[in-house]
């Protein structure tokens, strides 16, 4: 674990060292802000490991943010697509976005699509708000995923005093409509969100995906992470591009779950 994340916080100091252009540090807090009215081209990378059996588990998810206009709101789209290869048996895991139910052999491929809209002023004041709703579809492959259309409500709240960008996301989401054979779903997401610009582009960060699902068994229903780490809003030529690292432990996990994760995100920013 320690390896590959010094490994990535020594290609952050060598790659994009502290130059940036003045407008960049206002430009790093826009980037954070979840309902900022940006498009935006992110893709993460997630290793989970310490599961049961020695398992282990990698997702890519591409997350394209879409802001569009209708009168004093934004409408925020934000899609969420992830690729998933898992090498566990027998255990069913959740990690934010992506659900996993239980599978008996390695596997890879396409997750289970979803789409977050929120609702927000076009003129925000100090506390911005978003509301809306989550919907995810069964695009999965190879069983990496639930066959179960699920939907639900998306609340978002924050504030950015001086260096801080600081607020929270909440949604839950029912199945409605899929195969009965399929088990019902019903899960909670939390994302509390704390970053500190130090200037020059870096902040720290810290952004854990907390999740509950309600249709497991009492005291295997959380997946409780902690941790944080640093990232860097830098420019290749007129480009901006927000680099992030993260490193997460699971202090509170269901059966099987994995012990701790680590997450390298790239985003493309493009300003109007």
């Amino acid at each position: 674990m320690y390896q590959k994340i010094l490994l990535c916080i020594g290609l952050l100091l060598i790659f994009f060292p502290g130059h940036c252009f003045a407008s960049d540090e206002d430009l790093a807090k826009k980037s954070q802000n979840p309902v900022g009215n940006m498009v935006s081209l992110p893709l993460e990378y997630w290793h989970h490991d310490g599961m049961a059996q020695d398992g282990s588990a990698d997702a890519l998810i591409l997350k394209p943010v879409y802001p569009v206009g209708i009168g004093s709101v934004t409408l925020i789209n934000r899609f969420i697509l992830p690729y998933v290869g898992i090498d566990v048996t027998g255990v069913s895991q959740s990690w934010g976005n992506i659900e996993i139910p239980p599978i008996s052999s390695k596997g890879s491929g396409l997750g289970n699509f979803s789409y977050q809209g929120f609702l927000t002023p076009s003129s925000p004041g100090d506390i911005i708000w978003g509301v809306g709703a989550a919907l995810e579809f069964p695009t999965n492959t190879d069983g990496l995923g639930s066959d179960r259309w699920s939907a639900g409500p998306s609340l978002l709240i924050l504030t950015m005093p001086g260096n801080w960008v600081v607020g929270a996301l909440l949604q839950n989401i029912w199945s409605y409509a899929g195969p009965s054979d399929q088990p019902t779903i019903n899960k909670l997401t939390f994302q509390y969100f704390i970053n500190y610009n130090m200037g020059n582009g870096w902040y720290l960060t810290s952004t854990p995906i907390m999740t509950a699902d309600w249709e497991q068994a009492s005291g295997n229903q959380w997946t409780v992470p902690v941790g944080g780490g640093l990232g860097k809003l830098t420019r290749f030529g007129k480009q901006p591009v927000d680099f992030k690292l993260q490193a997460f432990s699971n202090i509170e996990k269901p059966e099987g779950g994995a012990d701790w994760s680590m997450m390298f995100a790239v985003k493309f920013l493009f300003p109007k």
